[in-house]
C-alpha cells in the first residue's frame, strides 16, 4: 500500500454517499452528498489495499464466501488500477477463485474507472464508482488489520453490463468485516440518495451479507 501524501484529504469520519453518475444530469459537476457536502474522491494510496465485500446486492456473490478486492497501482498508466478479486464457495469447497483486470480512471467521473479483465476475460469490461469512503474509531479496545484502532470502509457501484444488473458493494478494511454501526449507518445513507430512486429499491430489496470464514484460504501470490 502507498503512503499518502500531504496534499491527500482527510478520511472523513461521518457517513455521506453520493450518488451514481448515471442518475445525475451532469456527472462531471462535483454531486452533492447524503449530507448535503461536495463528493470529495478518496487517494488513491488509500484505496490500494485488500478489502473483504461485507454485503452486497449483487447475486454472483450469493454463492460465495470470503470475497475480498485488492487494488494496487498500474503504473503505465497514471491512475489506473491493477485489481485481483477472489473468493470462495460456499462451504469451502475448492480453492480460490482468481479473476484478474486493469482499470483505467474515468475522464470525467471522479473516483470512477472502467475495468476489462485480463487473459480471457480481456472481451469483458465494467464501469464502476466510489460512492462513499470514509474510517471510523473501533470501539471496546478493537484493533483493525493495520494495527490502529479505526475500520476503514468504502461503498462502490457497479453499472449493469449485458450480463449483469447495477450493484452496490460495501467494503471493509477488516477481513472480519464492519462493526453493525458502520453498516446500519452505511445502508442509512443508501436510502437516503434521493436522485437514485432506483438504487435505493435495489437496496432494499436485495442488498444482504456476503458470508465471512475466517481463515481466509490464500489464493496464489501475485
Amino acid at each position: 500500500m502507498a503512503e499518502p501524501t500531504p496534499t491527500d484529504p482527510k478520511p472523513p469520519s461521518t457517513i455521506s454517499l453520493r450518488a451514481p453518475s448515471k442518475y445525475l444530469a451532469d456527472p462531471s459537476n462535483p454531486p452533492a452528498t447524503t449530507l448535503n457536502e461536495p463528493f470529495v474522491a478518496p487517494p488513491l494510496a488509500w484505496l490500494w489495499r485488500t478489502w473483504a465485500v461485507t454485503h452486497s446486492t449483487l447475486r454472483m456473490w450469493r454463492s460465495a464466501r470470503n470475497v475480498r478486492i485488492t487494488y494496487k497501482p498500474y503504473e503505465p498508466v497514471a491512475g489506473a488500477n491493477d485489481n485481483v478479486v477472489e473468493y470462495e464457495k460456499q462451504g469451502g469447497k475448492g480453492g480460490v477463485k482468481r479473476v484478474e483486470g486493469i482499470e483505467k480512471p474515468d475522464p470525467k467521473v471522479p473516483s470512477a474507472w472502467t475495468w476489462r479483465g485480463k487473459g480471457l476475460l480481456a472481451i469483458a469490461s465494467s464501469h464502476w464508482e466510489v460512492l462513499g469512503w470514509g474510517e471510523r474509531p473501533l470501539l471496546g479496545g478493537a484493533v483493525g488489520d493495520m494495527g490502529d484502532d479505526v475500520e476503514r470502509w468504502a461503498v462502490t457501484w457497479f453499472a449493469p453490463t449485458l450480463f449483469t444488473q447495477e450493484g452496490v458493494d460495501i467494503y471493509s478494511d477488516r477481513k472480519e468485516g464492519l462493526s453493525k454501526e458502520t453498516v446500519d449507518g452505511i445502508i442509512k445513507a443508501l436510502k437516503e440518495l434521493k436522485d437514485a430512486p432506483k438504487l435505493v429499491e435495489l437496496v432494499e430489496k436485495h442488498m444482504q451479507e456476503v458470508e465471512i470464514s475466517l481463515p481466509w484460504k490464500e489464493g496464489k501470490k501475485s
